[in-house]
This record gives C-alpha cells, structure tokens and sequence, in this order.
C-alpha cells in the first residue's frame, strides 16, 4: 500500500500540506477553520453575554454529520463542565477517534483550553493569576510554572493553550486587570514571553492575548472602543507581542473584540496581515476571540451577513473561528461558490492551520489520542511551585513601624469578607470562579487554604478570632458590631478585604466587572474606618484583581499587605509574610492610587500627566509602580555614574552596574530596576520608563554586582512619520527601587545621525549578577 506525500515523514511539512489541500474539497477545507463547542450552554445563561446567541446544541446525529468534513478544533472538552480528569481524558480520546474515523483523511481536531493561572479544568492547580506573576518580578519561576502547566494540558490531550494576555494597563478601573502583568510593557513582554517559553517547551501551542489594544478600552469599559494614538499604540500596546513571538516562540495569536478608530481588530488587515506577518514575520495562526467574528455582524455592524463577517475576517488573516462554527461554517462555503469570497483566502487559512497540525503530529499514521500515563492535574510539585510564586508575589507596601511580623503569641481578630473565603484567593479564569458557580451542589476539587485557616495553622500559639464583618458588595453594615467587638478584645486586628472575581458583573473583579471608580467595593471601606477607630493596630490584607485607592487610609494603619488574587496556595503565603516565615519580595507591578477618581493614570506619564500647577488634580500614587517592601534592609553601593555623561553612538552600548549589600539581619530579595529619562526628543516622552530589571537575592552580609548592559536601540521610540528611532543626545540611565525611588543615576549622550530600527532590534536589556564582588 502506498502512502499519501501528505503522511510522508520525509517530506517538508510545506509539500505535506500542500499535497492534502490538494485533495481536499471546499467543505473539507472549512471544517479546518472553526472549532466546536460541545457542552456549551444555549439557554441564555452560558459563560458569556451572547453565548447563546452564537453557540449550536450539537444532537449525536448532527454531530456525526458535522464530523465526515473534518474538524479543526475542539472547544474546552475540559473548561465547560465539571469533569473527572481522568473520565475527561478518555472522553476526550473516545472524540478524537471519532473524528478521525468519520473523515476521509482521518486528521485529528486541535484540542484547546484556557490556562491564564493553571489549567482551566476541575481538580486542577490554581496558580497566582498574571498580576501576580507581575508582582513577583521573576521570569524563571514564571516560566517553570508554564512547563508545568502545558504538560498537564498535554498530559490531557490539550495542544493549543489560550494564553498568556499581554494587554498593558492603562486604566485599572477594567474588570480585566487581574489578567494582565502589569502597567509596564518591558515588564509586560519579559514575563509574558517566559510564559510563552515554558508552554512552548511543552509541546502546547501558546496563544497571545488580546491582539491589540483591547486594554485601552474608553472609560474602562469592557469592549469599549479603543483611542489610543498611533505612538500609545506603537510604544506601549504593541511590544509585549513582539517580544513573545521574536523571543518566546509562540505559535499562535488571538484577535482582539476591540476596535481602533473604527476598524474591529478582528477585520484589520493592517494589524494581522501586514503588521504580524509582513513585518514580524509570524508564521503561526491567527484565532478570534470567543464569537469575535461574529460580533463583527452583530456588535461592530461592519458586516451584514455571517458570509460578510466571514469574508472580512479572512481577509484581514484570522484563520481559526472559536469557540464554535457560526461565520466559517455553512455560510462560508456558500460565499465561495457564489463568488462573494475568494478561495484562496480559504486555502491561505487552511493551510496554516494544517501546518501546525503537521508541526503537532496530527497528520502522522501513528498519531493516538490514548495518554501515555496517568492524570494528576493538581500534583505535590504543582503546589509547591504555586506556594513559591504566592510568596513572591506578595507586596509588603507599608510597615511603618514593624508590626509585622506578628508576635507568635499575640492575639488576634481576623476580620474582613475576604477572610475565611477560599474563592477570595482565585481570578476569574480559575476554574472554581469560572465554571463551578455554574455547578454550586459540585465541590472545589482542590484544596484552597483561607487566610483565617493558614494564619492558625502559620501562628498555633496566637489566640485568633473571625468576624466578617460586611460582605464583599452591599451596603450592609450589621456585621460591623461583631467585628469592631472582636478587635477591640485582641493585641492586633487583620483586616482581610478585597474583591470577588467573577464574569460580566458576577464580581467586582473579572471580565466584564468593570469599575466605576477605584474605592474598595461595597461597605469594606467603611468597615475598615470602624476598625481603625477601635485604637487597635490594623494590618490592612487585600486580596484584589486590581489596585484600590488607599490615601484615605495613609497614616492610620499599622501595616498594608496586597496580594493580588494568588492561588491556591495563596492563604499560607500571605500568612507566611505575617507571620515572618516569609520575607516579602513582591513589587508592585501597578500603581496605588492616593484617591478613588483621577483615572486612568499609569506610571508611563510624560511631563504634563505628572502633578503640577497647571491643574489642582494631583494624579501622584501613594505606592509608585515596582514599589515594595521587606524584612531585611539593602544598601546600594558603587553605582556607575560621573560627573560628567559618557558619550556612546546611536547604535552603541554602555555598561550600568551597582552593587546590592543585605545589611540587615535575614535572607531576603531586591529588585533593581533601571528607568531610562530621555529630556528631550521630537515627540513628548514618559517622564520614566523601565528598561531593564533584575531580582536578586542576598543572605545577611552578602553583596552582589548587578550589572545592566544597556543598547541604544533601548532608547527607540516612534517619531513623528511614524519609524522607530533613535535620536541622538542626552539620557540618564536610572537605577531605582521604584519609578519614584532612584538610587543612582548614570547620564550619557547618543552621538551620531538619527537611527532607524527594524525588527531585529534589541527588545531586552541584559544583565549579569556577579556574586560577592571584591
């Protein structure tokens, strides 16, 4: 019997492919580019507004049917319901030996999931979500976590991974902060990118999220239509991307649902054609959000049929329609045939597709669905990768007169909505806040230790006592009795408030729960004025997806913990960091506001968004981005700088070195971070913007050179005619604790003509850590 060139191991994956497409008819073709959603509410109360709208209850009969095409991928066999891991698996094996029985080619569907904070399946690890990779400041631990989690998607039968997000912060009041890494893009693209790194590692294909410019909705509104300006754009929104595909390797990229100035991303063939591919020379797929191309129809009113949806979209390069087939499916096929759409865009789709599932094996004779061992979705070593990224993502941001740690033997009222709730620990895409609230009679499936719980078990000697207090949202203040009788009994109070994550306005943190402005939600604020009043120190705990507005409260606590939505293993972190077990590490990857209004506001200011007399509105944050403190002390010694600049070219590079000395009398970490100043250029600049950064940590005595070794290309912005450039004169390179906290400052000055930059710029500044300098 001979084989096909299409199942020729031996032939380059390009003539593989082109051999099946070759053979394949229209429908065949097609069924390539969507997925299906089998499980997937149709009752008006999905996941999702418009779920059920856009989303097929598939009978057996319509299903075999759908099948003898082919398919190109399965939607979340594991992310829409409760399921046993192990039952999930083979029922996921038992779909794919369907498909490829009912197809003429027998090619396999491309499982996919969502894994923003761990594998979004039942009985599986919930790591800190993205804020708090952010907060950690530790692209190794975070790619270690990645590997960990895509070979669980692939222990699984998962190929395909919708994360990470690389969205940058622009106004903290979207419900989505808690899924993105920061306000920052050069920290933004470096953690992103080590994600991307780890999941690639493991065979799973890694998809960016959302592409582009979702994060800089008008008002904060989830979806809301996008302002930035083409420099914003350029500058800020684009480069996490690049850096994950030209350094992470990903293979795939999601379109964004949002639009700028007028055009859906998801019919922009400036951004996912010429842009993506053209310039950046991505060679992965291009897949729409959930629904994202059918929203072109009914939201962005661009299209006015599904055929027309469907032909923007192909055109603009989004290959694969998720999470189910409504615009590539039946209408597609009849649009080429009447000549409304072009085939070729349906073969340049097609073939894509096939290539990564050439790349996946999926097009090998021997390929089988069967795993090759057993299933442990939520395993000793996942948890304690999550325990470790918990601690290191916990900000210290205040302690101003050592309170902390608490004394062994103290007494103390925990106090607060967010206490003795194992939910208050997990983001929206957690599968317990995401699916299980859909399943309430269905338990966690994980082991998820309170705060009140872990600090018990973190402290057996303190008398500890719990009071709500308030709940979450409301207005309610019935609770506030108990709780300011509890604290005024007790040496200490711990005040445990923050958010509850949720989807399009189930929480006040999340997808779709958008806010108004940044005050603590419902009553908390005011349950904490009570606590303060009772005279009893307060360590004020915030378990949030975003930053809230904490001047009001400046002064009159006695220490400020934030710990941004960390895990399953999130309580005995942060009770570790009360306790001293743990010395906090966590910077902050946005800033905290002094006050609730003022936004949006980031750190990425240039001069006339800073404080001054222009305006009786001071925007300054109480707690400046990369801001945190610890329980050992740092000096910083012998940082390179002069009296006079050192003058370098405009494609030249200059080595900036400090060394860090732990003065104090424990282990502990800093972050050293390095902030370029350009005084003047052709267009306004961000007063400060990171550049470089580097964790280091350091036992009692112990002194380490960090050494930053900056490239002009760093210094590159987005000129007037729209190139990136470098412009000759003037820099100072900043070493800082915080964009507010330079230490040392080295000046230079770029010599030469004007640089313009290409894609093989330098994205990353690298640095050396010498132990123990002489």
């Amino acid at each position: 019997m001979t084989t096909a060139p299409w199942r020729d191991h031996a032939l380059p994956a390009a003539a593989r492919v082109d051999d099946l497409l070759s053979r394949m008819t229209l429908e065949e073709k097609t069924a390539q580019l969507y997925g299906v959603w089998v499980g997937a509410s149709t009752d008006g109360d999905g996941v999702a507004p418009h779920q059920h709208d856009m989303t097929v209850d598939y009978s057996d009969e319509a299903w075999d049917e759908l099948i003898t095409r082919g398919l190109g991928q399965l939607t979340r066999s594991f992310g829409t319901a409760p399921v046993d891991p192990a039952l999930g698996v083979r029922a996921l094996a038992r779909a794919q030996r369907r498909i490829t029985e009912a197809g003429r080619f027998g090619i396999p569907a491309i499982a996919h999931e969502e894994c923003l904070a761990g594998f979004t399946a039942w009985q599986a690890t919930a790591y800190p979500v993205p804020l708090a990779w952010g907060a950690t400041w530790d692209p190794p631990l975070v790619e270690e976590m990645a590997r960990r989690i895509g070979d669980d998607l692939r222990s699984a039968g998962v190929h395909q991974g919708l994360a990470p997000v690389l969205d940058v912060v622009r106004d903290p009041r979207w419900g989505r902060v808690e899924e993105t890494i920061g306000e920052d893009p050069y920290l933004v693209g470096t953690v992103g990118s080590a994600y991307v790194r780890g999941l690639e590692s493991a065979g799973v294909v890694a998809t960016l999220k959302h592409f582009a410019g979702y994060a800089s909705s008008a008002g904060a509104r989830n979806l809301a239509p996008v302002r930035a300006g083409v420099r914003e754009f350029a500058d800020v929104t684009l480069p996490p991307f690049e850096m994950a595909l030209r350094e992470g390797g990903a293979r795939s990229v999601m379109a964004a649902y949002t639009e700028r100035d007028g055009v859906p991303a998801s019919a922009d063939p400036e951004l996912l054609t010429e842009l993506l591919r053209e310039e950046w020379g991505f060679t992965g797929t291009v897949v729409a959000d959930y629904f994202g191309i059918g929203f072109l129809q009914t939201l962005h009113r661009v299209a006015g049929t599904p055929a027309e949806a469907a032909h923007a979209a192909l055109t603009a390069g989004i290959d694969v329609e998720l999470p189910t087939l409504k615009c590539y499916g039946d209408p597609l096929p009849a649009a080429v045939r009447s000549g409304q759409v072009p085939e070729e865009l349906v073969d340049r789709a097609a073939r894509r597709v096939l290539l990564q599932k050439c790349e996946l094996g999926l097009l090998d004779e021997d390929w089988t669905p069967e795993p090759t061992a057993a299933v442990n979705l939520d395993s000793t070593g996942n948890r304690i990768l999550a325990r470790r990224l918990a601690e290191e993502s916990v900000v210290l941001l205040d302690n101003p007169d050592g309170l902390l740690p608490l004394a062994p033997d103290t007494r103390i009222a925990v106090v607060g909505p967010r206490a003795a709730d194992a939910l208050a620990m997990l983001g929206c895409y957690s599968f317990p806040s995401h699916v299980l609230t859909h399943h309430p009679d269905v338990p966690t499936g994980i082991e998820i230790p309170t705060v009140l719980d872990a600090l018990r078990t973190e402290l057996p000697d303190a008398k500890v006592t719990f009071a709500q207090g308030c709940d979450v949202t409301g207005p309610d203040t019935a609770g506030f009795e108990e709780a300011v009788a509890r604290t005024a009994e007790a040496d200490v109070c711990v005040a445990v408030l923050g958010d509850r994550a949720g989807l399009f306005g189930r929480g006040t943190s999340g997808e779709g729960c958008d806010a108004t402005d940044l005050g603590l939600p419902g009553a908390q604020g005011e349950l904490l004025d009570a606590l303060i009043a009772t005279g009893v120190p307060v360590v004020l705990v915030l378990l949030t997806g975003r930053p809230y507005a904490l001047g009001r409260w400046h002064g009159r606590l006695g220490a400020v913990v934030q710990a941004f939505f960390p895990g399953e293993e999130g309580g005995p972190a942060v009770a570790g960091v009360l306790s001293g077990r743990v010395n906090p590490s966590g910077r902050l990857p946005v800033s905290v506001p002094q006050v609730p209004g003022g936004q949006p506001w980031t750190y990425l200011q240039p001069p006339l968004g800073l404080a001054g007399e222009v305006s009786n509105l001071d925007p300054t944050p109480l707690y400046a981005f990369g801001h945190g403190r610890s329980y050992t002390t740092f000096a910083w010694e012998d940082g390179t700088g002069g009296t006079e600049p050192a003058e370098i070219g405009t494609d030249g590079s200059y080595d900036v070195s400090v060394t860090v000395r732990n003065t104090g009398e424990r282990e502990g970490a800093e972050v050293v971070q390095l902030y370029l100043h350009d005084p003047v250029a052709s267009v306004t600049r961000p007063d400060m913007r990171l550049i470089g950064y580097q964790r280091v940590a350091a036992a009692p005595g112990e002194t380490a050179r960090v050494t930053f070794r900056f490239h002009a290309d760093l210094s590159s912005f987005t000129d007037r005619a729209g190139r990136r450039v470098v412009e000759p004169g003037a820099l100072e390179l900043r070493l800082a604790a915080s964009s507010a906290d330079v230490r040392h400052t080295a000046r230079l000055t770029l010599a030469g003509p004007v640089r313009v930059l290409g894609t093989d710029r330098r994205l990353r500044c690298e640095t050396e850590v010498s132990p123990n300098p002489s």
